[in-house]
């Protein structure tokens, strides 16, 4: 066992890191354990997929801006259940260019005497700061959120930034004047370049904006997609549905494998990104549709629209009995599970076991080291097609 102090030394009043007390292959075996024990009445749980370093892996970082002792400035992280600022200069989970760029903004704060939001008066400038770096394109975005609109000095403090740190390829100023604990707003302002970075996963390139979700971690990303497509093992001709499908990243990855795709999310936002990242990489056998997945797939069945597999990634709330029921209506012959949480996973999983499905593959893969979470992709195959997908697989 290690001191996780000795590690982190913020580990004891952060609480993200919840398994630091633990070396990686210590982790690794927890979780494996953890899977098992929750999937495993389901068919064999294959070992965990760990990463080769599993250290400053996420692309994306946000910091709480505020005061501490003697009123100085602090940014970092909120403490586990509480809206109290932890000041964190270094994190070995994130980018180090991430926490290099808070850092600067933090000293920009005090030469340009802008003050930190307080949370309890309601007054200040900025909020909070979120970086997202694009691992492979090395672009860089800076979205700094403040609590009002006015920004004094803004091009002075832009060029500030930026000088310090040329790899920023963009900065927005999103603004968020609500009594609220989300990091976001709905209004933003581009300041500096075009309002989005540029990233490539599995071959492709992918264009994202500050309120756009992409996954945290792309090393662990493309073996993840690449499980499930190997799971999902397309013949070319296939018509299939990516629900709960955010930007569009695993329905245009598997575009190249198949027929067809039909990608739904209820999100207008993300459905438009998921278009732009179409265009962006010359797709044209994929379509987007911005509605509720399970009345989607409720429409297509009542139509007699023949599907012949649906991947889903829900969020950790996982899937809902309206979505499930309609999955099982809509009939596919295959179903690919991403899940990025192995509670809701087992409860699902059991509902498509009692209707008409049999899971034949689970393989958990470790996205967030450090963390208790856990990513998982399970295959299902309709049980009147069981026995025909045994004798492929043996042959």
């Amino acid at each position: 066992m290690k001191n996780k102090a000795q590690i982190c030394p913020h580990a004891k009043k952060c609480g993200g890191c919840q398994l630091l007390n633990l070396s990686y292959e210590e982790q690794l075996k927890h979780k494996q354990v953890k899977a098992i024990r929750l999937l495993g009445k389901f068919c064999h749980v294959e070992e965990i997929i760990g990463m080769k370093n599993p250290y400053n892996y996420r692309n994306k970082a946000q910091y709480a801006f505020g005061r501490g002792r003697n009123n100085q400035i602090i940014s970092g992280v909120y403490q586990s259940s509480t809206h109290k600022i932890i000041d964190v200069e270094k994190c070995m989970l994130t980018d180090p260019k991430a926490d290099e760029i808070a850092n600067t903004v933090k000293k920009l704060l005090k030469s340009f005497k802008l003050k930190p939001y307080d949370e309890n008066t309601r007054q200040g400038f900025l909020r909070h700061v979120l970086v997202k770096n694009g691992f492979k394109s090395g672009e860089v975005m800076v979205v700094l959120v403040t609590a009002a609109p006015q920004f004094p000095s803004k091009r002075s403090f832009v060029n500030a930034l930026v000088g310090k740190h040329p790899e920023i390829t963009t900065v927005v100023q999103n603004i968020n004047n609500k009594f609220t604990s989300m990091v976001l707003g709905d209004k933003s302002e581009v300041l500096y370049g075009d309002g989005k970075i540029t990233e490539e996963l599995c071959g492709l390139k992918f264009r994202i904006s500050p309120k756009a979700f992409y996954q945290i971690n792309p090393i662990q990303t493309e073996i993840l997609y690449n499980k499930a497509l190997e799971y999902a093992n397309f013949k070319g001709d296939e018509k299939i549905i990516d629900a709960y499908c955010g930007t569009g990243t695993i329905g245009l990855i598997a575009s190249k494998s198949v027929k067809s795709v039909l990608g739904v999310e209820i999100n207008k936002d993300a459905v438009k990104d998921a278009k732009e990242n179409a265009k962006l990489n010359g797709i044209d056998n994929i379509k987007f549709y911005s509605a509720d997945a399970g009345k989607f797939m409720v429409d297509l069945a009542n139509s007699n629209e023949k599907i012949d597999a649906v991947i889903m990634d829900p969020a950790r709330a996982g899937s809902d009995i309206p979505f499930l029921s309609s999955l099982v209506k809509l009939s596919p012959k295959k179903v690919v599970y991403i899940s990025c949480n192995p509670e809701t996973l087992a409860r699902d999983l059991m509902y498509l076991s009692k209707n008409g499905y049999k899971v034949k593959k689970i393989q958990p893969v470790d996205m967030f080291p450090h963390t208790d979470h856990i990513e998982n992709v399970a295959l299902l195959i309709k049980k009147q097609e069981s026995c025909f997908y045994e004798q492929n697989d043996k042959a």
